[in-house]
């Protein structure tokens, strides 16, 4: 699988886990996906957990703290997005409607992060890289290959992220779901849907979708490992067969098997 050197601004980088039980986590991933934990200490009983792939990071988790816990913060993905300037973009994440909830701050000599959220109410991480590019290995089995933003207000989100990002936008779907692609530098990176009344009261959320071998047999792996199925598998003509699933402590994310073309 190819090496990521560099991710340009405007590419989804890295995606990180905050989870109430960081050794279950590690456990039902592992088993899942083949990810090996590389636990790097952050301070007393603290560690930032590297997830490798073939020797290579494709990802990261770690354990909420107790503050967090009593924010009542649930365990899930964070997607990052790289920036050439995480302090430019947060202001004009500010200029543009949205919020950052994290101001920009050095992580180490890894690189430089903030957390925004989109005027809907979707929330991301930007990171500006300095030793750490982010993830190794993107696009291939068992690693990011796409990240999906499910929103209350599309025309909103289309906004800020274009102005934002500099995203291309296809709306190529004519179906019930409108659903629309995003495009970065000639590349297909994700999607965006209007989440419809009927689904509940969901928030805008964003989702990973990681590629895998086989949907049926992931999802059946899932329920084993004490993980629930949001989705049952379902086919996407032409693309692939998909599922959204839950990790044991909660956390959501996607899996596909992309159709042989």
């Amino acid at each position: 699988m190819p090496t990521v050197e560099k991710h340009a601004p405007g590419f989804f980088c890295w995606i990180e886990l905050a989870t109430t039980d960081a050794a279950a986590a590690k456990a039902f991933y592992g088993a899942l996906f083949g990810w090996q934990p590389n636990d790097l200490p952050m301070g007393p009983d603290s560690f930032y957990t590297m997830l490798m792939l073939d020797g290579k990071e494709v990802g990261a988790l770690y354990g909420l703290n107790q503050q967090q816990r009593d924010q009542k913060i649930p365990t899930h993905w964070m997607e990052y997005v790289a920036v050439a300037s995480v302090d430019d973009a947060a202001a004009q994440v500010k200029s543009l409607g949205g919020k950052v909830l994290a101001e920009p701050m050095d992580v180490f000599d890894a690189g430089r992060m903030a957390v925004i959220q989109d005027p809907t109410g979707g929330t991301l991480a930007l990171w500006q890289a300095n030793k750490s590019v982010g993830a190794r290995v993107v696009g291939e089995l068992h690693t990011m290959a796409w990240n999906e933003l499910a929103t209350r207000d599309k025309a909103k989100a289309q906004e800020f992220y274009v102005k934002l990002f500099g995203w291309e936008l296809k709306n190529e779907d004519p179906g019930p779901m409108h659903y629309t692609e995003i495009h970065h530098q000639g590349q297909a990176i994700g999607g965006m849907l209007q989440l419809d009344p009927k689904w509940g009261d969901i928030p805008s959320n964003w989702m990973i979708y990681f590629p895998v071998a086989n949907c049926d047999a992931s999802v059946a792996k899932v329920k084993s490992l004490g993980g629930g199925v949001m989705m049952p598998p379902k086919d996407i003509e032409k693309v692939g067969r998909f599922a959204v699933l839950r990790d044991p402590q909660g956390a959501v994310f996607a899996i596909i098997q992309m159709a042989s073309h």
